[in-house]
């Protein structure tokens, strides 16, 4: 099974950008199904984007869409979440998580096999 551990988040002002990293461990993460969600309290977990393999497509919700860009570096087994213009509804931990089955990308969270601990983000003047 993979191990995810995701970095980079913190204190942001609206406008603002970030870029979060999941560091992939136990395998190579190339041909994995890699999602990006967020859940901000008192609400339902959110899947803002996935990228289904190395060499697949990605898919962003709406409420990111045109702002956010999801990347792979396959030498260091990480993928990214860079965001920009960010807003104060963007605060919310922030999750990847990873599944063996790129398809995953078009299935409920639940079927991700691994999922990293979290990184809080905070838009906020």
């Amino acid at each position: 099974q993979v191990q995810l551990v995701e970095s980079g988040g913190g204190l942001v002002q609206p406008g603002g950008s970030l870029r979060l990293s999941c560091a992939a461990s136990g395998v190579s993460v190339d041909y994995y199904g890699i999602g990006w969600f967020r859940q901000a309290p008192g609400k339902e977990r959110e899947k803002v984007g996935c990228s289904a393999s190395s060499k697949g497509s990605t898919y962003y919700a709406d409420s990111v869409k045109g702002r956010a860009t999801i990347s792979r570096d396959s030498a260091k087994n990480t993928v990214y979440l860079e965001m920009n213009s960010l807003k104060p509804e963007d605060t919310a931990v922030y999750y990847c998580a990873a599944d063996p089955d790129p398809m995953a990308c078009w299935r409920r969270p639940t079927h991700f096999d691994s999922w990293g601990q979290g990184t809080q983000v905070t838009v906020s003047s």
